[in-house]
């Protein structure tokens, strides 16, 4: 019942579009002026800009700019250095402040590398503690304390320790890698902080 109703409503629209039947309740509306693409033809070559400006065209420099472009390239290089200051105090631009770049992981730059890893040792505040040996009496009071700070089950703190030497904790403060030395120490092994 449904189906004849939609098809009564199809047959019923304006005769400005041609309907086709396809197949069973199935139809394909066009347009009078709808011509399909032939599917042998190639596609459109638009030619695109060599550079996209959003500005459009430039007109070329004046000749007094082409003169002065000529006047600035003969100085020297001296005196070339002094262009920038000298127009930004004419013009009152603001003097470009410098971005401190401290507490950023930024490389080494240029000669100052030695001085700076100096400095970053000086200033470490996150260190890490190494278990370098135990004595294999001492095993299991070893692994009771590194499950104690690390937080680890007992396997993967067993797996830990037979693995020597292994990196027990990271980024821990200079105090709290003390107390973690002396607690091993007093339990049978040896750890170093790095």
């Amino acid at each position: 019942m449904k189906a004849l109703a939609v098809l009564r409503s199809i047959s019923s629209r304006s005769t400005t579009t041609t309907i086709r039947y396809t197949g069973l309740l199935q139809s394909r509306n066009f347009q009078p002026d709808f011509v399909p693409r032939d599917p042998k033809a190639k596609p459109k070559k638009y030619k695109y800009p060599p550079v996209y400006d959003p500005y459009g065209p430039r007109p070329p420099p004046s000749e007094k700019i082409i003169q002065l472009a000529e006047r600035i390239a003969s100085l020297p290089p001296e005196e070339r250095m002094l262009i920038g200051p000298t127009l930004r105090e004419k013009l009152r631009h603001p003097k470009m402040e410098t971005i401190s770049t401290e507490g950023m992981d930024i490389g080494s730059a240029g000669g100052a590398g030695p001085a700076k890893a100096e400095e970053k040792k000086a200033e470490k505040t996150a260190f890490d503690v190494k278990l370098e040996k135990f004595d294999a009496a001492a095993k299991i009071k070893v692994i009771k304390e590194v499950r104690a700070f690390t937080n680890l089950g007992l396997k993967e703190a067993k797996d830990l320790v037979e693995k020597v030497p292994a990196v027990l904790k990271q980024g821990v403060t200079k105090e709290e890698a003390t107390s973690i030395i002396e607690k091993i120490k007093a339990a049978g092994g040896v750890a170093v902080m790095e």
